[in-house]
Parts: C-alpha cells; sequence; structure tokens
C-alpha cells in the first residue's frame, strides 16, 4: 500500500525515533508499504518519520544509482545489489574525507542542495528479522544511510546546509508548509496556519 508522504514543518519530521521490537504491530506489512511508497516516488531512501511514524526504522534501495555510467563499475555494481532494511540503527563511527552531493528529500519536493557528509561510516542496526548487525560502508551508499539516519534522529538535509542556502530556499520551504507543491506522489501537508 502506498503511504501519504509526510511534508516539511510536520511536527513528526522533528522527533527523535523511539526504538521498536519484533513485536512491534504488522511490522512486515509497514516495511512492504515503506517500499511500495519510496519507489512510487522514485525514492533510493524512507524512513518512518516521513511516513508519519517517529520510530527508528529507515529503508533503502539504491538500485538507481546504479544506472549512474560515470562511476566505476565496482561502485554501480554495489549500488544496483544494495536494498536493505534498518530497525534501531545507531551511528558508531563517520569517518574519512567529508565530500559534497546534491541531495534532495520526498519530504521537502522542489529543494535540492550540496550537503557535505563523511565518506564512510559504521552503523550497528537489526534487519527485517531483528538480526543485529555491525557493518561499515561508504560512498554513495553511506550517504543515503546518513541521510535517512538524520530521519530518525529528527534531522532534515535542509538543517546541514548553510545560512546563506537556507535563507535562499526560504520561500520554498513555506510553500511546502502551506502545501502549495504537487509532487507526482501523495503527500501529507501541514497547512497554512489559520488567523484568529
Amino acid at each position: 500500500m502506498i503511504l501519504p508522504i509526510v511534508g516539511y514543518g510536520d511536527p513528526v519530521l522533528r522527533k527523535k525515533g523511539q526504538d521498536i521490537s519484533a513485536s512491534y504491530p504488522e511490522i512486515r506489512q509497514l516495511v512492504s508499504d515503506m517500499f511500495d511508497t519510496m519507489y512510487n516516488a522514485y525514492g533510493v531512501g524512507l524512513a518512518a518519520p516521513q511516513v508519519g511514524l517517529p520510530i527508528r526504522l529507515f529503508v533503502i534501495d539504491t538500485t538507481p544509482f546504479g544506472e549512474d555510467d560515470d562511476l566505476e563499475q565496482d561502485e554501480q555494481q554495489a549500488l544496483k545489489n544494495f536494498k536493505r532494511v534498518f530497525i534501531n540503527a545507531k551511528m558508531l563511527k563517520e569517518e574519512g574525507e567529508e565530500w559534497g552531493f546534491n541531495e534532495g528529500c520526498l519530504s521537502i519536493p522542489e529543494v535540492r542542495e550540496d550537503v557535505y557528509r563523511h565518506e564512510t561510516i559504521t552503523i550497528e542496526y537489526q534487519d527485517e528479522d531483528f538480526n543485529t548487525k555491525t557493518e561499515v560502508f561508504d560512498g554513495l551508499i553511506a550517504r543515503v544511510i546518513q541521510h535517512e539516519y538524520d530521519h530518525i534522529e529528527g534531522i532534515l538535509f535542509t538543517d546541514r546546509i548553510s545560512t546563506l542556502k537556507k535563507q535562499l530556499v526560504k520561500g520554498k520551504l513555506q510553500k511546502i508548509m502551506d502545501g502549495k507543491v504537487r509532487p507526482d506522489y501523495r503527500m501529507k501537508f501541514v497547512g497554512p496556519k489559520k488567523s484568529r
């Protein structure tokens, strides 16, 4: 089932996600719905807060990045074969040189900016069967994970851009909060504030 994606300005996007257990209601259905929602919006990652749930869960499928001919063949292959569920993730290390990449977000349509992130990460998480894993990732996969991890920490990519860039996108962010953008996927907007 395709779920509506929560737009910028919704308080759920600012909440730190709660850990969940294997007894979380219909977790497998939720994971399936999140993948469907992400694919419908042509995304490569989606976090539970983006569908209105303040829990520590995100899904990633970097296959679309694997089609980029500018990347080396081994990186293309890694991206084409990376589909993963992250539950109760905990970032253990972010290291290496920070590098910029033009990021967007399904909750912040029509806004894209360069964001600097570390090259390599070490993350502990549970998979959809609640097996605990600790893995090291780098490159674009690490970047997508860091972006989605930020969501479960209540952080948005626009928090990581310069003050000047924040001023430049302020109007676009207000349009999202007012529900005045129309991406080609289902969204739920906060709506304009009513004056009394």
